[in-house]
């Protein structure tokens, strides 16, 4: 019975030190939550999608430490600020990084469509500042360099991290711990097939419905075109679209590349011809394979 034992306790080791960090972003009162009797939905089908997000949190994913680069990237799935796309354009990506020895850091954030949260449209950015700063607060305990953070959003995802990077000095939620005097500006950014702008004729109109609702006012609307709210302080930003991408226009990426531009903010822009809305890896198609291999590179640019 020996070897049986000593196998078991191998594979028990092995499950253990497999075990990704899960942490709640909010380890007290979530700002903006109120208590209804809503569930929140994990639909497993060729990818997995969640809805009605009820406890938001990060999911982190560290690379061996012999490989380990100290650079993080915290990942915003899309879905048109209604689902995460959690493992397409979440953890698949997490794993990714993880092979190049980058740790990745999905953050499962509250969606304004839920009837769980008040004040809707504070609400995914008061996730998003509160991870990265979590993030840094971790840098120690992780072997993550804490000036070398950095984030990828999806779609609405990369609407979601382009606020960050635009209004990450905005005052979103009362500080609740020592965590919340931390920076919330990212060290650089990728925005993938990106919800840039909210105003016609090129945004996304489910989008900006949940976030925004029915009949936003003008200020709201310039507030979250976040083409409108580059400074020179914006992070360096590697941007990707395709031309055909009948989800969100490739004027959203050419918006926010122009802003960077005219105040001088590093950029790196790669448009391709085809691939649609939401190709992630881009595994399915040869000539949009290589985007990540482009992006890694960046990456190592920026040490």
């Amino acid at each position: 019975m020996k070897p049986f034992f000593f196998l078991f306790s191998c594979l028990f080791s092995m499950t253990i030190f497999a075990q990704n960090t899960v942490l709640p972003l909010w380890p007290n009162n979530i700002p903006n939550s109120i208590e209804t009797d809503e569930k929140e939905e994990v639909i497993s089908a060729d990818i997995v999608r969640i809805a009605k997000v009820q406890v938001p949190q990060i999911e982190v994913y560290l690379p061996a430490k012999k490989i380990a680069t100290g650079q993080a990237v915290l990942i915003f799935p899309g879905g048109g600020y209604g689902i995460l796309a959690y493992d397409w354009e979440g953890t698949d990506f997490a794993k990714f990084l993880n092979g190049k020895g980058i740790a990745g850091i999905v953050v499962k954030y509250r969606l304004p469509n839920s009837k769980s949260v008040t004040e809707k449209h504070k609400v995914p950015l008061q996730d998003a500042q509160r991870a990265i700063r979590t993030v840094r607060s971790k840098a120690e305990e992780w072997n993550i360099d804490p000036n070398n953070v950095g984030i990828i959003g999806f779609s609405a995802g990369g609407h979601l991290a382009s606020t960050l990077g635009t209004h990450y000095k905005e005052e979103v939620y009362a500080q609740q711990d020592s965590i919340d005097q931390l920076s919330a500006r990212p060290d650089f950014m990728t925005l993938a097939y990106p919800v840039i702008t909210m105003g016609e004729p090129n945004t996304h109109g489910g989008s900006r419905k949940n976030l925004l609702g029915e009949n936003p006012s003008q200020k709201l609307l310039d507030h979250f075109s976040n083409e409108l709210q580059v400074t020179a302080d914006t992070p360096p930003t590697f941007l990707l679209h395709a031309s055909d991408d009948k989800g969100v226009p490739v004027e959203n990426s050419l918006l926010f590349y122009t802003a960077l531009v005219k105040h001088q903010v590093p950029a790196e822009m790669h448009i391709y011809p085809t691939g649609g809305h939401g190709f992630a890896l881009g595994l399915q198609e040869a000539h949009l394979a290589t985007w990540t291999d482009q992006w890694v590179g960046w990456l190592n640019n920026l040490k």
